[in-house]
């Protein structure tokens, strides 16, 4: 397995949304990213004046301190530090504005998972900052089995099975919380992009599917935790 950054970019996220909050932490700090979350504009600038940070990315509609104010007091101190917002807006004017007070980028929601990690790299690379590289933890060991998440395959023995794309990022996903609580809305989110009944009875699925391929190893559960998700354990 690759060794992450020793010093990977640092990232204020401010979302007064929890679970979007949440989802999005969990996400950046599996790539890697040292992330700091809070959920209003005030708190936002207090945790911003005490530390230093890479990159940040705020919501344009916040309590207490709009996303744009936030954003202009952050520019008052001088650092050139890169902003990024988000927000469920598209309007052009909103967009102008956002490039007005100092942000580097703006994402509109809904977006993807996969968009706004390409986003966040693009930002801190003209930045210089060095950013983890996508294939952190691309091998895995599970009991018996080898779990190559690049190529897609799961092998014990001589033999291996080909994995779809949902297949491995679940898996992935199951590996990094290992004997922990894989929360269901945290992986329908970071891998379906949403959490829906649909996906839910789609993920179900495939855990049944991943059940199967790991079959041959007694000594591998992928266990339900109730109201919860899943947890891989391995005995």
């Amino acid at each position: 397995m690759k060794k992450m950054s020793i010093d990977p970019a640092r990232i204020l996220l401010v979302e007064d949304d929890p679970n979007l909050g949440y989802v999005l932490q969990e996400n950046l700090e599996l790539k890697g990213y040292d992330v700091t979350r809070c959920a209003d504009g005030e708190e936002g600038l207090e945790i911003y004046l005490k530390e230093r940070f890479d990159l940040c990315l705020i919501d344009v509609m916040l309590p207490k301190k709009d996303g744009f104010t936030l954003a202009k007091d952050i520019r008052k101190t001088g650092q050139e530090v890169p902003i990024i917002f988000l927000t469920a807006k598209s309007l052009k004017e909103d967009r102008i504005e956002g490039f007005k007070v100092g942000g580097d980028d703006y994402v509109v929601k809904p977006f993807s998972m996969e968009e706004l990690g390409l986003r966040i790299r693009a930002v801190l690379k003209r930045s210089t900052k060095s950013v983890p590289e996508m294939g952190e933890a691309e091998n895995f060991s599970i009991g018996q089995y080898v779990f190559d998440y690049k190529r897609q395959t799961l092998g014990i023995g001589e033999k291996a099975v080909k994995l779809t794309s949902k297949e491995a990022e679940l898996l992935r996903l199951l590996c990094l919380h290992r004997n922990e609580v894989m929360e269901r809305e945290v992986a329908l989110r970071l891998i379906w992009g949403e959490d829906n009944y649909f996906n839910a009875r789609s993920m179900d699925v495939f855990i049944t599917k991943l059940r199967k391929y790991l079959g041959e190893d007694s000594s591998i559960e992928i266990k339900n935790v109730h109201g919860q998700g899943f947890r891989l354990l391995v005995k």
